[in-house]
């Protein structure tokens, strides 16, 4: 889901970033139709909050929400999720040995809180140097700090219990959804969106390639340390990437300026000429990606 997601905000055309292509579209629909109604005409606003960024986002959060809540009724009951779950637990603490626990212990703390919040600082100092794009820091403040109050909440609503297979465990709070799967889907998405601009196409594919490693990695190790059961590592990756998701609509995708979509939609909306608006950025020159 994160690198589909990636590959969406990041897009293909020769012209511009699809986020900014969707806004595009939007807008000439609504000039064309100027009998929508003033409620989604408000939307179109960028003034007004984000604009169509936060309608379009509103759609993937009831759709992250739709799954997250499909999990957490099933976990909460004897289905066959939970025997699933059981069976991978014990399948991981059968073939446990001393040497994968360590190398378990080791991936796994690269989706700890804390070091993700001093990854994403560092990625937000050398991607600004490296960009002189004034969005980097308030677009990984919102991706990492918003996954967190969202994973928290969810966390303290579900109020699972871990596996206690592990001791550890029961010293780690609530079990749902996974909190290190979340950040890093979350994070390591936004890093690569972030690295990979103004790369050439083998760069971008093993930047790529290697977060999304990243994300599996960190993931796999919570269910394999009996720390997390397996429905908690899928509700994690798709909070996180949901998160990522509504993050990079905002921002506009490559273009990483907050209500991006929004300011082209309404300025498509506005314009008589809509080949026009097809051609220019949203701040009004030849469009021209990023990356």
């Amino acid at each position: 889901m994160t690198a589909l997601t990636w590959c969406w905000a990041a897009g293909r055309g020769p012209n511009a970033p699809s986020g900014i292509r969707a806004g595009r579209h939007a807008g000439s629909v609504i000039r064309r139709h100027p009998g929508c109604g003033t409620a989604l005409a408000k939307r179109l606003d960028p003034r007004a909050a984000t604009g169509l960024g936060l309608t379009l986002a509103l759609g993937v959060i009831v759709a992250g929400g739709v799954l997250l809540g499909v999990l957490a009724y099933l976990v909460r009951g004897n289905t066959e999720l939970v025997r699933l779950d059981e069976s991978v637990a014990n399948w991981g603490d059968r073939n446990a040995s001393a040497f994968s626990t360590d190398g378990l212990n080791a991936i796994t703390h690269l989706g700890e809180p804390i070091v993700v919040v001093g990854l994403a600082a560092v990625l937000a100092v050398v991607e600004t140097l490296r960009t002189r794009n004034i969005w980097v820091v308030p677009f990984i403040a919102v991706v990492v700090a918003g996954n967190g109050l969202l994973t928290t909440t969810v966390k303290d609503l579900a109020d699972r219990v871990r596996p206690t297979l592990n001791p550890i465990a029961e010293t780690l709070g609530p079990s749902f959804p996974s909190g290190h799967s979340s950040w890093s889907a979350a994070f390591f998405a936004a890093a690569a969106l972030l690295l990979t601009r103004r790369r050439n196409r083998r760069v971008q594919a093993a930047i790529t390639g290697a977060a999304a490693g990243l994300v599996v990695m960190v993931a796999g190790s919570r269910v394999l340390l009996d720390v997390h059961w397996l429905s908690d590592v899928i509700a994690g990756l798709a909070l996180g990437s949901a998160w990522f998701s509504v993050c990079v609509v905002a921002f506009g995708g490559r273009v990483l300026k907050f209500g991006a979509v929004a300011e082209e939609a309404a300025r498509v909306a506005k314009r008589g000429d809509a080949g026009a608006g097809a051609t220019a950025s949203p701040a009004g020159s030849p469009a021209k990606l990023p990356g």
